[in-house]
Protein backbone atom coordinates (compact mmCIF):
# COMPACT_ATOMS: atom_id res chain seq x y z
CA UNK A 1 0.00 0.00 0.00
CA UNK A 2 1.31 3.50 -0.95
CA UNK A 3 2.47 5.76 1.78
CA UNK A 4 0.34 8.59 2.73
CA UNK A 5 1.34 12.00 1.93
CA UNK A 6 2.24 14.22 4.88
CA UNK A 7 -1.22 16.73 4.14
CA UNK A 8 -3.07 13.54 4.59
CA UNK A 9 -1.55 12.57 7.78
CA UNK A 10 -2.32 16.06 9.01
CA UNK A 11 -5.79 16.25 7.71
CA UNK A 12 -6.30 12.55 9.28
CA UNK A 13 -4.89 14.23 12.60
CA UNK A 14 -7.17 16.77 12.96
CA UNK A 15 -10.72 14.54 11.94
CA UNK A 16 -8.91 12.57 14.96
CA UNK A 17 -8.74 15.58 17.44
CA UNK A 18 -11.69 17.30 15.72
CA UNK A 19 -13.88 13.58 16.94
CA UNK A 20 -12.01 13.48 20.77
CA UNK A 21 -13.09 17.00 21.70
CA UNK A 22 -16.78 16.22 19.88
CA UNK A 23 -16.83 18.41 16.58
CA UNK A 24 -19.13 16.40 15.18
CA UNK A 25 -22.17 17.01 17.02
CA UNK A 26 -24.35 19.62 16.50
CA UNK A 27 -23.82 19.83 12.83
CA UNK A 28 -26.21 20.22 10.70
CA UNK A 29 -26.73 17.30 7.84
CA UNK A 30 -25.66 19.93 5.04
CA UNK A 31 -22.97 21.45 6.89
CA UNK A 32 -19.63 21.74 4.86
CA UNK A 33 -16.41 20.12 6.25
CA UNK A 34 -13.39 21.92 6.15
CA UNK A 35 -10.47 19.59 5.01
CA UNK A 36 -6.19 20.32 5.96
CA UNK A 37 -6.10 21.54 2.34
CA UNK A 38 -9.30 24.51 3.04
CA UNK A 39 -11.25 23.22 0.24
CA UNK A 40 -14.70 23.53 1.37
CA UNK A 41 -16.59 19.87 0.69
CA UNK A 42 -20.22 19.65 1.70
CA UNK A 43 -21.53 17.02 3.63
CA UNK A 44 -24.26 15.31 1.90
CA UNK A 45 -27.00 13.66 4.66
CA UNK A 46 -27.19 10.36 4.68
CA UNK A 47 -30.49 8.55 2.34
CA UNK A 48 -33.41 7.58 4.07
CA UNK A 49 -34.83 4.04 3.20
CA UNK A 50 -38.73 4.18 3.49
CA UNK A 51 -40.20 1.01 4.78
CA UNK A 52 -42.49 1.04 2.31
CA UNK A 53 -39.58 1.25 -0.58
CA UNK A 54 -38.33 -2.08 0.54
CA UNK A 55 -39.49 -5.02 -1.74
CA UNK A 56 -38.59 -8.50 -1.44
CA UNK A 57 -38.78 -11.06 -3.93
CA UNK A 58 -42.12 -13.18 -4.50
CA UNK A 59 -44.08 -15.60 -5.93
CA UNK A 60 -46.74 -15.01 -7.61
CA UNK A 61 -50.10 -15.72 -6.74
CA UNK A 62 -53.82 -15.64 -8.05
CA UNK A 63 -53.99 -11.61 -9.29
CA UNK A 64 -57.11 -11.15 -7.99
CA UNK A 65 -55.23 -12.27 -4.37
CA UNK A 66 -52.37 -10.12 -5.07
CA UNK A 67 -53.45 -6.54 -3.52
CA UNK A 68 -54.72 -8.32 -0.18
CA UNK A 69 -51.21 -9.49 0.41
CA UNK A 70 -47.86 -6.66 2.08
CA UNK A 71 -45.78 -7.78 -0.44
CA UNK A 72 -48.15 -8.54 -3.59
CA UNK A 73 -47.00 -12.22 -3.69
CA UNK A 74 -45.20 -15.11 -1.41
CA UNK A 75 -42.13 -13.93 -0.26
CA UNK A 76 -39.19 -15.91 -0.97
CA UNK A 77 -37.37 -17.58 2.06
CA UNK A 78 -40.40 -16.91 4.52
CA UNK A 79 -43.50 -19.06 6.24
CA UNK A 80 -46.41 -19.05 5.20
CA UNK A 81 -49.23 -20.25 7.29
CA UNK A 82 -52.80 -21.43 4.99
CA UNK A 83 -56.01 -22.09 6.71
CA UNK A 84 -59.22 -22.53 4.57
CA UNK A 85 -60.69 -24.10 1.71
CA UNK A 86 -58.93 -26.19 -0.97
CA UNK A 87 -59.85 -24.02 -3.44
CA UNK A 88 -57.46 -21.01 -3.00
CA UNK A 89 -54.33 -23.33 -2.37
CA UNK A 90 -55.19 -25.26 -5.30
CA UNK A 91 -54.91 -21.97 -6.87
CA UNK A 92 -51.42 -20.80 -5.25
CA UNK A 93 -50.32 -24.07 -6.88
CA UNK A 94 -51.60 -22.79 -10.41
CA UNK A 95 -50.06 -19.40 -9.85
CA UNK A 96 -46.79 -20.17 -9.46
CA UNK A 97 -46.37 -23.90 -11.44
CA UNK A 98 -48.14 -22.04 -14.40
CA UNK A 99 -45.11 -19.79 -15.25
CA UNK A 100 -42.86 -22.32 -14.81
CA UNK A 101 -42.20 -22.89 -11.14
CA UNK A 102 -41.29 -26.00 -9.33
CA UNK A 103 -43.74 -27.10 -5.91
CA UNK A 104 -43.78 -30.17 -4.00
CA UNK A 105 -46.96 -31.11 -1.54
CA UNK A 106 -45.77 -32.64 1.34
CA UNK A 107 -48.78 -34.81 3.25
CA UNK A 108 -51.66 -32.67 2.10
CA UNK A 109 -53.70 -36.44 0.72
CA UNK A 110 -56.30 -34.73 -0.51
CA UNK A 111 -55.14 -31.67 -2.90
CA UNK A 112 -57.59 -30.56 -5.78
CA UNK A 113 -55.37 -31.59 -8.46
CA UNK A 114 -58.47 -31.51 -10.64
CA UNK A 115 -58.95 -27.93 -9.55
CA UNK A 116 -55.18 -26.93 -10.01
CA UNK A 117 -55.03 -28.26 -13.44
CA UNK A 118 -58.39 -26.06 -14.06
CA UNK A 119 -57.20 -22.72 -12.98
CA UNK A 120 -53.39 -23.56 -14.80
CA UNK A 121 -51.76 -25.39 -12.88
CA UNK A 122 -48.87 -27.78 -14.51
CA UNK A 123 -48.81 -31.27 -12.99
CA UNK A 124 -44.74 -31.88 -14.23
CA UNK A 125 -43.81 -29.28 -12.04
CA UNK A 126 -45.91 -30.40 -9.36
CA UNK A 127 -44.08 -33.32 -7.05
CA UNK A 128 -47.22 -34.42 -4.76
CA UNK A 129 -45.95 -36.89 -1.44
CA UNK A 130 -49.32 -37.67 0.53
CA UNK A 131 -47.57 -39.38 2.53
CA UNK A 132 -44.48 -38.63 3.57
CA UNK A 133 -44.46 -41.46 6.54
CA UNK A 134 -43.03 -40.65 10.24
CA UNK A 135 -41.49 -37.25 9.88
CA UNK A 136 -42.97 -35.51 7.00
CA UNK A 137 -40.96 -32.31 8.43
CA UNK A 138 -37.88 -33.82 7.31
CA UNK A 139 -38.72 -34.52 3.99
CA UNK A 140 -40.16 -31.04 3.67
CA UNK A 141 -36.77 -29.64 5.16
CA UNK A 142 -34.94 -31.80 1.74
CA UNK A 143 -37.41 -30.43 -0.90
CA UNK A 144 -36.71 -26.92 -0.28
CA UNK A 145 -33.74 -27.49 -1.82
CA UNK A 146 -34.90 -27.57 -5.28
CA UNK A 147 -38.57 -26.16 -5.24
CA UNK A 148 -39.77 -22.56 -5.34
CA UNK A 149 -42.55 -23.82 -2.80
CA UNK A 150 -42.87 -26.04 -0.36
CA UNK A 151 -46.43 -26.95 0.54
CA UNK A 152 -46.57 -29.17 3.83
CA UNK A 153 -49.64 -30.14 5.97
CA UNK A 154 -49.35 -30.65 9.37
CA UNK A 155 -52.10 -32.69 10.14
CA UNK A 156 -53.19 -31.23 13.11
CA UNK A 157 -50.02 -31.24 14.79
CA UNK A 158 -48.39 -28.51 16.86
CA UNK A 159 -44.75 -27.97 15.71
CA UNK A 160 -42.70 -27.12 18.51
CA UNK A 161 -40.65 -23.57 18.37
CA UNK A 162 -36.85 -25.03 18.36
CA UNK A 163 -37.81 -26.85 14.89
CA UNK A 164 -39.97 -24.74 13.05
CA UNK A 165 -36.77 -22.29 13.59
CA UNK A 166 -34.19 -24.96 11.74
CA UNK A 167 -37.03 -25.63 9.09
CA UNK A 168 -38.06 -21.58 8.54
CA UNK A 169 -33.92 -20.76 8.45
CA UNK A 170 -33.46 -23.89 5.33
CA UNK A 171 -36.14 -21.61 3.57
CA UNK A 172 -34.53 -18.21 4.23
CA UNK A 173 -31.06 -20.25 3.10
CA UNK A 174 -32.61 -21.54 -0.11
CA UNK A 175 -34.66 -18.78 -1.17
CA UNK A 176 -37.75 -21.20 -1.41
CA UNK A 177 -41.25 -20.44 0.00
CA UNK A 178 -42.74 -22.91 2.81
CA UNK A 179 -46.87 -23.28 3.21
CA UNK A 180 -48.16 -24.76 5.75
CA UNK A 181 -51.16 -25.78 6.30
CA UNK A 182 -53.40 -28.22 9.06
CA UNK A 183 -51.56 -27.50 11.92
CA UNK A 184 -50.41 -25.22 14.06
CA UNK A 185 -47.11 -23.06 13.52
CA UNK A 186 -45.29 -21.11 15.58
CA UNK A 187 -44.70 -16.66 14.22
CA UNK A 188 -44.96 -17.49 10.19
CA UNK A 189 -44.42 -14.33 8.43
CA UNK A 190 -47.57 -14.48 7.11
CA UNK A 191 -51.48 -16.21 7.78
CA UNK A 192 -54.09 -16.27 5.12
CA UNK A 193 -56.84 -17.71 6.17
CA UNK A 194 -60.00 -18.65 3.34
CA UNK A 195 -63.33 -19.11 4.90
CA UNK A 196 -66.51 -20.32 2.02
CA UNK A 197 -68.40 -17.33 1.65
CA UNK A 198 -70.91 -18.96 -0.69
CA UNK A 199 -71.60 -21.07 -3.67
CA UNK A 200 -73.50 -20.60 -7.18
CA UNK A 201 -75.02 -23.00 -9.32
CA UNK A 202 -76.87 -24.69 -6.87
CA UNK A 203 -80.79 -24.65 -6.87
CA UNK A 204 -83.45 -25.83 -4.16
CA UNK A 205 -81.75 -29.68 -3.85
CA UNK A 206 -80.28 -30.01 -7.02
CA UNK A 207 -77.24 -28.68 -9.18
CA UNK A 208 -74.19 -28.71 -9.76
CA UNK A 209 -71.29 -25.79 -8.41
CA UNK A 210 -70.02 -23.61 -10.82
CA UNK A 211 -67.89 -20.66 -8.54
CA UNK A 212 -67.17 -20.75 -5.38
CA UNK A 213 -66.55 -17.37 -3.19
CA UNK A 214 -64.31 -16.59 0.06
CA UNK A 215 -63.64 -14.46 2.33
CA UNK A 216 -60.02 -13.89 2.43
CA UNK A 217 -58.21 -12.57 5.84
CA UNK A 218 -54.19 -11.78 5.52
CA UNK A 219 -52.31 -11.09 8.75
CA UNK A 220 -48.53 -10.65 8.28
CA UNK A 221 -46.07 -9.63 11.26
CA UNK A 222 -47.65 -6.64 12.29
CA UNK A 223 -50.66 -8.37 12.86
CA UNK A 224 -53.17 -5.76 11.53
CA UNK A 225 -55.24 -7.78 9.09
CA UNK A 226 -56.10 -6.86 5.40
CA UNK A 227 -59.98 -8.60 4.60
CA UNK A 228 -61.46 -9.21 0.84
CA UNK A 229 -63.49 -11.49 -1.30
CA UNK A 230 -62.53 -13.83 -4.11
CA UNK A 231 -64.38 -16.02 -6.24
CA UNK A 232 -63.41 -18.24 -8.88
CA UNK A 233 -65.71 -19.23 -11.88
CA UNK A 234 -65.71 -20.61 -14.88
CA UNK A 235 -64.16 -18.61 -18.10
CA UNK A 236 -62.91 -19.92 -21.67
CA UNK A 237 -62.10 -23.25 -20.65
CA UNK A 238 -60.86 -22.54 -17.55
CA UNK A 239 -61.41 -21.35 -13.56
CA UNK A 240 -59.78 -18.05 -12.85
CA UNK A 241 -59.66 -16.15 -9.91
CA UNK A 242 -61.73 -12.91 -9.82
CA UNK A 243 -62.68 -9.75 -6.99
CA UNK A 244 -66.68 -10.09 -7.28
CA UNK A 245 -68.16 -6.57 -8.71
CA UNK A 246 -64.95 -5.80 -9.93
CA UNK A 247 -64.34 -7.71 -13.83
CA UNK A 248 -67.04 -10.06 -15.16
CA UNK A 249 -69.62 -11.08 -12.89
CA UNK A 250 -69.68 -14.92 -11.25
CA UNK A 251 -72.30 -17.25 -13.56
CA UNK A 252 -75.61 -17.59 -11.41
CA UNK A 253 -77.92 -20.53 -11.22
CA UNK A 254 -79.80 -20.23 -14.56
CA UNK A 255 -76.93 -19.68 -16.54
CA UNK A 256 -75.92 -22.55 -18.63
CA UNK A 257 -73.07 -24.79 -16.75
CA UNK A 258 -69.37 -25.19 -18.34
CA UNK A 259 -68.86 -29.05 -19.12
CA UNK A 260 -66.11 -30.31 -17.46
CA UNK A 261 -66.00 -27.80 -14.16
CA UNK A 262 -68.96 -29.09 -12.18
CA UNK A 263 -67.50 -29.27 -8.70
CA UNK A 264 -63.53 -28.94 -8.82
CA UNK A 265 -63.93 -25.14 -7.64
CA UNK A 266 -65.40 -26.75 -4.37
CA UNK A 267 -61.82 -29.23 -3.37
Amino acid sequence: MAKASGARLRELAELRRAHAAGGNRGRSPGAAHHGASGICAPVSPAPVTSAAAVRHEVLPVPPALAPLLPDRGLVKGSVVSYTGAGALLAGLLAAVTGPGGHVAAVGVPRLGLLAAAEMGARLDRLAVIPDAGHDPIEVAAVLLDGMELVVLGLGDAAIAPARARVLAAKARAKDATLLVTDGSWPAPDLRLESRVAGYTGLGTGNGRIRSISLDIEVRGRTGVPVRGRLAARPLGGRVEWIVPGAGAAAPTSDQPETAGQENSVAS
